[in-house]
């Protein structure tokens, strides 16, 4: 078993989603022993932006790529190979003014591939990541869910994991985080909660 452990968060140690996702990837690995664990914090070690670059590196042979254009092929194939050998994956999503992360977008950019990921076919696009469980950890600090400023995270992501097949997709949520200490600790509180008793009952 491989879980692939993603953080998008900028704040560092004071970041609510980085210590959601811990907890999530503590949870599952005390009930699943022997999983193998491979953390990639986005903040930290930001992949560059999807690009005209990237296009062209890809597009030209492999003779014919400088060091840059080498560069560039191998994160990707690195990045999307890390994906595809994981059978879980917790993804810490803190909302950034109604969306995710630029620095998560970016790996998104760099996952979702045609031929690999996904395919086209007579019958419309089919997801082939059907085999994975998606664990999403979404922060916030405004109260978003059921309204329209969800669109650009939450459905944003439900759409796009659907969209490359994974159908065991669950969200760990803890919103209302800067409405005050109160609320902080209660949303946080219920998140563990839900992470303790039922994430993985």
């Amino acid at each position: 078993m491989k879980l692939l452990h993603i953080d998008s968060s900028i704040l560092g140690d004071h970041s609510a989603s980085r210590q959601l996702s811990r907890s999530v990837v503590q949870s599952f690995t005390a009930t699943h022993p022997g999983t193998e664990v491979v953390y990639r914090d986005l903040a930290n070690e930001a992949l560059s932006h999807f690009s005209g670059a990237t296009l062209a590196a890809a597009g030209t042979p492999v003779d014919g790529r400088d060091a840059a254009q080498k560069l560039e092929v191998e994160t990707s194939e690195a990045t999307l190979q890390q994906f595809l050998a994981a059978d879980v994956v917790v993804i810490g999503a803190p909302m950034y003014n109604f969306t995710i992360p630029s620095q998560l977008k970016a790996w998104i950019d760099r996952i979702t591939v045609a031929g690999r990921t996904f395919r086209y076919t007579e019958a419309g696009p089919e997801g082939l990541c059907k085999d994975k469980k998606v664990i999403v950890v979404s922060t916030a600090g405004g109260l978003h869910a059921g309204q329209p400023t969800s669109a650009g995270h939450d459905d944003l992501l439900k759409v796009l994991f659907g969209f490359l097949g994974v159908s065991d997709l669950h969200f760990v949520s803890a919103h209302g985080l800067a409405y005050g200490e109160e609320p902080r600790a209660s949303a946080l509180t219920a998140a563990q909660k839900h992470i303790a008793e039922s994430l993985f009952a």
